[in-house]
């Protein structure tokens, strides 16, 4: 009797199977459905996989009697605990389990969502505050943060809506809501930004701050008239995000240094240049992190402010308010500033204020759109300064464009055609004998084969010779092939990151096509 009693204790009784820490957690969809999705995330367990009448359970605290219990109720299945990590089941649970916005959208069903036409005003503020619109959109946005998004684009069209995440600088398309609901989702996010929900024909500008898993997101929010109603555009700037290094956002050692030794003299001007979203405030802000002690007054005037940068007074910009770049830097010059940066230079007058404030003492950084280093010159003389005054103060610059990373988990070596081989020399102007790599496509990259981003970089110091031809206005070719003599070129650059497992050569050619010699 006793003997017989023992083996059934025995038999109830989980196995336990240990694993190494941080080994993967894989689960199939029979095991997933074996149990509510509200019991897993309430105890901490994953299940895997059901083999031979057995669900194997994934744990970060085997031995709990109660859980196995309720385990083998609800799937009755006997059951075998693999030890894992807290944050690897937790990681892995979200997942798995999450809502996310395609099976949301696919809950609601276009044909069941309420038609939002012929809605009055309040009936759409009304909708905008039900709990279903409420969640899609910060499902929306949360779903964005976790993908790395830096935007979001609603587009609306006669009979359907575009939902696109811009990731990795190109954008990426979404299931979108459906259409009836889009008024209702439109209207909801104007209530966050503390925009005009009355106000549908007419641009309009917002701000949401969230917090999410911790840091703080600001979300700038912009919409434009279109002929099927208002089109949405959500920028997400991750407040507490570290700021790179020079030599992480993709500048070589030695030319690192010169940079450093360029940005560190008492008083000059240095020009971060390329078009936009190329990362040029992104790197003024890695420059200024990298210079600064608590014995240097740092001020910066920005539209908008992107980054805080701790130990750095940061100034917005506000045009309707009549407080321009232009304003802001004559304001900031009476602050007795050591180092100033300015978000960019658009016109004649804050081109002037700055260079004056670099021949007399400061050290004054900002931002140009041109496409290499030596059009930031021609582009200053463009705009009606003086080439005496920019030969006195410009001290370098840095001229350029992002590529994305190849996904370290699926990177592979690859042929290049002849066809873009010949491409590749005529806009880096060598002969190309060298391999390259691509991203097969894999999990960790969403199929894509790239994850991140990295600079290609043209570092241009002002030497006599330059100073010079500046002197003596000579044109943009006659300055580039003067300053290649000593300069590697940002293509050239690109060359060597693609030849080191960096980029590939498509992305090279995607970033550079308008760069090829006629």
């Amino acid at each position: 009797m006793e003997t017989n009693f023992a083996a059934k204790i025995q038999k109830l009784e989980p196995v336990r199977e240990a694993v190494p820490d941080g080994s993967k957690l894989n689960a199939t969809p029979e095991a997933i459905s074996s149990l509510p999705a509200d019991f897993v995330k309430r105890h901490g367990i994953l299940p895997l996989r059901i083999t031979e009448g057995a669900l194997h359970l994934a744990t970060s605290a085997p031995g709990n009697a109660r859980v196995m219990d309720d385990v083998r109720l609800l799937t009755g299945l006997e059951v075998v605990e693999e030890e894992f990590p807290a944050t690897d089941i937790a990681d892995a649970i979200n997942g798995r389990y999450q809502v996310t916005v395609e099976r949301m959208i696919e809950n609601l069903g276009g044909e069941k969502a309420a038609n939002g036409d012929g809605k009055t005003l309040h009936d759409i503020e009304v909708m905008a505050n039900e709990p279903t619109v409420v969640n899609l959109v910060n499902l929306i946005i949360s779903t964005a943060i976790r993908e790395r998004a830096s935007d979001i684009h609603f587009v609306p069209f006669e009979n359907s809506l575009q939902l696109r995440y811009r990731i990795d600088g190109l954008l990426q398309e979404k299931s979108p809501p459906p259409k009836p609901l889009y008024a209702a989702i439109v209207s909801r996010i104007k209530i966050m930004a503390d925009m005009n929900i009355a106000e549908r024909f007419m641009p309009q500008d917002g701000h949401i701050q969230i917090h999410h898993r911790g840091s703080r997101v600001d979300i700038r929010v912009g919409t434009l008239p279109t002929i099927y109603g208002e089109s949405l555009v959500m920028r997400l700037l991750e407040k507490n995000s570290r700021v790179q290094t020079i030599e992480e956002l993709g500048l070589d050692q030695q030319r690192a240094q010169l940079l450093m030794r360029l940005v560190g003299k008492p008083h000059g001007l240095f020009l971060a240049t390329g078009p936009t979203g190329s990362g040029k405030t992104t790197t003024l802000y890695s420059i200024l992190q990298s210079i600064y002690t608590p014995e240097l007054k740092i001020l910066t005037i920005e539209d908008p402010v992107e980054y805080e940068l701790p130990g750095v007074a940061q100034i917005p910009v506000r045009p309707s308010r009549n407080f321009t770049f232009a304003t802001g830097l004559r304001a900031i010059l009476r602050q007795d500033p050591d180092i100033v940066m300015v978000g960019e230079i658009r016109d004649y007058e804050t081109a002037e204020i700055g260079i004056r404030a670099a021949l007399t003492g400061h050290q004054v950084f900002s931002t140009l759109h041109t496409n290499d280093s030596t059009g930031a010159v021609t582009r200053l003389i463009d705009m009606g300064v003086e080439p005496f005054l920019i030969s006195s103060s410009l001290e370098g610059v840095v001229a350029q464009r992002l590529v994305r990373r190849i996904c370290p988990h699926c990177r592979e070596p690859v042929q290049v055609e002849p066809a873009m081989r010949e491409q590749l020399a005529a806009i880096s102007g060598r002969k190309i004998e060298r391999g390259f790599f691509r991203g097969k496509g894999c999990e960790e990259c969403h199929g894509t084969g790239y994850h991140g981003r990295i600079g290609m970089f043209e570092l241009l110091p002002l030497s006599a010779e330059l100073r010079e031809m500046i002197l003596q206005k000579r044109s943009n070719a006659e300055l580039k092939l003067a300053a290649q003599k000593t300069m590697t070129t940002m293509h050239q650059d690109a060359l060597d990151k693609a030849a080191s497992g960096m980029t590939t050569a498509e992305e090279i050619l995607r970033v550079s096509s308008g760069d090829v010699p006629e």
